[in-house]
């Protein structure tokens, strides 16, 4: 079955407080995560896990778990688009882009460096968000189950970074 683009608007809201130090952007909800209504859904998907990991804590299971985690462990957590046309999940399908008013957390929370999950949240932050905010952004390795070249030990060397900010 082919299937068709659809145009889609993220439908939950970022999460930080004026207490995250680092901004992880993806660059669009997947299905599976617009169904659960928050981000990295896809049980596959081991963001969750790499955090978890850097961490010292838990995997964290349900949406609240999730959310307060980040909280707690000051990390911010957004996309780089905020309505786009898409087919299904696939990043390469992203079309028709409005970008996200990042300016929502990067003017309340003290965020030292904002990272991307993956080569097309940092393209597409490069291109429509850099130029209005001004700030660099770090590309790591998407955690994506797509990407399947990178091993978790490899993910995890990558995304150690993330953990420096956050001391």
């Amino acid at each position: 079955m082919l299937q068709e683009y659809q145009t889609v608007t993220h439908q939950f809201e970022p999460v930080f407080d004026e207490h995250s130090k680092v901004l992880i952007l993806g660059t669009f909800p997947s299905v599976k995560s617009r169904e659960q209504n928050f981000y990295y859904g896809h049980p596959q998907n081991r963001f969750w896990k790499v955090l978890a990991n850097l961490t010292g804590c838990e995997v964290p299971g349900t949406v609240e778990e999730k959310n307060g985690f980040l909280l707690r462990e000051h990390i911010a957590v957004w996309d780089v688009i905020a309505k786009c046309d898409i087919i299904g999940s696939s990043d390469s399908s992203i079309r028709n882009v409005v970008p996200a008013d990042l300016s929502r957390i990067l003017d309340h929370a003290p965020i030292r460096q904002i990272y991307a999950n993956g080569g097309k949240a940092y393209e597409l932050y490069q291109k429509y968000a850099y130029p209005i905010t001004g700030r660099e952004i770090v590309k790591l390795p998407s955690t994506s189950p797509a990407n399947a070249a990178w091993q978790m030990e490899r993910l995890l060397e990558a995304w150690a970074a993330v953990k420096e900010n956050l001391g």
